[in-house]
């Protein structure tokens, strides 16, 4: 995967403040905290209840790899059928891209 730009991808980030949180003082929203989710397991973030979608990846040992993260932005209902999150997706590459390298600052 190409290296996103992080000040962009900050921007991009606003679509899922509503539901996710990131930094020092984040907290599980509706969805949960997105902190070191680049290279965490799956469902991992502590005190949040998953979907049991997520819970049976977990199992399988899935890992937020850049590959499956982008995959997962790119269309979330099919990369995970059954999982509970409302959001379409990112449609463009470039989105993808900056908002994983966003993430990948908060670990």
């Amino acid at each position: 995967l190409a290296d996103g730009d992080a000040a962009k991808g900050e921007k991009v980030f606003n679509k899922c403040k509503t539901c996710h949180a990131v930094g020092p003082d984040a907290k599980n929203k509706i969805g949960p905290v997105l902190n070191g989710v680049v290279g965490a397991e799956i469902a991992s973030a502590e005190g949040y209840k998953y979907s049991d979608a997520f819970l049976a990846k977990k199992a399988e040992g899935m890992v937020w790899t850049e590959e499956a993260l982008d995959a997962y932005l790119t269309k979330p209902k099919e990369f995970i059928p059954g999982n509970k999150m409302p959001f379409a997706g990112l449609r463009k590459e470039d989105d993808r891209q900056n908002v994983i390298a966003y993430l990948k600052t908060f670990e």
